[in-house]
């Protein structure tokens, strides 16, 4: 993959809800220009290109981060304190897709900066048509800075 044309950053460490987030965009084509990472650390990782990710381009930023919070290593609060409090990084949106229901993590995400929280529904069905509507608003409704 040309990392230039990266589009989303997929952080989940749940294999299954990472295939299932990938399906509903692919239905979208969405899915093709997206990179997914396992944990939170992976993902500093990669949007600051350092560690395994030292030979991406740094200026390759994603236009759109699907974040989950519950990981292990860093968890998804870490990684959207560290976006959101980046010049480079900040205006990236990114968006919560988590089966978290604490109200705590919909306050702490708000109050760091999220776009977005969407609680990851338990049925299939209800889940890609989730991601698919995020994937078209945050790719091409939204008209970023």
């Amino acid at each position: 993959m040309d990392m230039d044309e990266l589009e989303i950053l997929l952080v989940e460490d749940n294999p299954t809800d990472a295939e299932l987030t990938m399906r509903a965009l692919k239905r979208k084509n969405l899915a093709n220009k997206l990179v997914w990472v396992k944990d939170g650390e992976e993902a500093i990782d990669f949007i600051y290109a350092q560690g395994q990710f030292a030979d991406r381009d740094p200026e390759d930023l994603p236009r759109l981060i699907l974040l989950d919070l519950r990981m292990p290593k860093v968890d998804g609060l870490e990684v959207l304190k560290h976006i959101k409090a980046d010049e480079r990084t900040r205006r990236i949106p990114v968006v919560v897709l988590t089966s978290s229901q604490e109200d705590q993590d919909v306050v702490e995400s708000y109050k760091l900066g999220v776009n977005s929280y969407v609680s990851k529904p338990v049925e299939f069905d209800d889940f890609i048509e989730a991601v698919s509507t995020l994937g078209l608003y945050w790719m091409l409704i939204n008209k970023p800075p």
